[in-house]
């Protein structure tokens, strides 16, 4: 299989986690940021190989078959402007984002929930684009190959094209998880963006970060 083209929009841990994921996929791997030239991304570059690059927001998103929005949300739309709408037109899009406001401390509120949801808003942003909900209700260590001692856990993705959706779902077994849970349509990260705040509230009130969802099926 010819290796995709994964443009990584953001290099915190997230970013720089599924970045590595797809550099071992076999996947050509541009990960985008507004300091391409920054000590960080370029170690990241270094550790991961040939396949591996780094550049601007515009660049990456121009470079990426698939894209993955791995920012934090407070700079979300600044990234996006800065990266093109046009060049996420057809696109499958990842996004890992929560919108989570820390304004009043820790645990955060929803920026956006219940009558809408940052998937929904990055859907208007890139109405050209294909979003597809995912990896935003777990750990970073845990987004590729996780591995616990009840076995894998579940991924819940939302969106609204079906196509897009079983891209996804393939990146996901790749990955090493289950066939993925869909909720349907791009609304359905209203539901899968107060997941993150439980999974929040579960990491700090036992002071460990090593928990998933799981759905038990009878």
């Amino acid at each position: 299989m010819n290796p995709t083209k994964i443009g990584i929009l953001g290099t915190g841990d997230v970013g720089r986690v599924l970045g590595k994921g797809f550099v071992a996929r076999g996947d050509d791997v541009k990960i985008g940021s507004r300091e391409p030239k920054s000590d960080k991304v370029q170690t990241w570059v270094g550790e991961n190989g040939a396949r591996a690059s780094a550049g601007t927001f515009a660049e990456t998103a121009k470079f990426g078959e698939v894209l993955v929005l791995a920012t934090l949300w407070n700079g979300t739309k600044s990234a996006l402007d800065l990266a093109g709408p046009d060049s996420f037109a057809g696109k499958v899009v990842i996004d890992a984002t929560n919108p989570l406001d820390f304004s009043q401390g820790f645990p955060p509120r929803l920026a956006l929930g219940h009558t809408d949801s940052g998937g929904e808003q990055v859907q208007r942003w890139l109405p050209k684009a294909r979003v597809v909900k995912c990896f935003n209700i777990v750990g970073n260590p845990y987004m590729v190959n996780p591995k616990l001692p009840g076995g894998p856990p579940d991924m819940w993705i939302a969106g609204n094209d079906e196509a897009a959706k079983k891209t996804v779902g393939q990146i996901l077994r790749d990955f090493g998880w289950p066939d993925p849970i869909d909720t349907g349509g791009i609304e359905g990260a209203r539901l899968l963006e107060p997941m993150c705040l439980l999974w929040l509230l579960q990491g700090a009130r036992t002071g460990t970060w090593n928990h998933a969802f799981k759905l038990l099926r009878g």
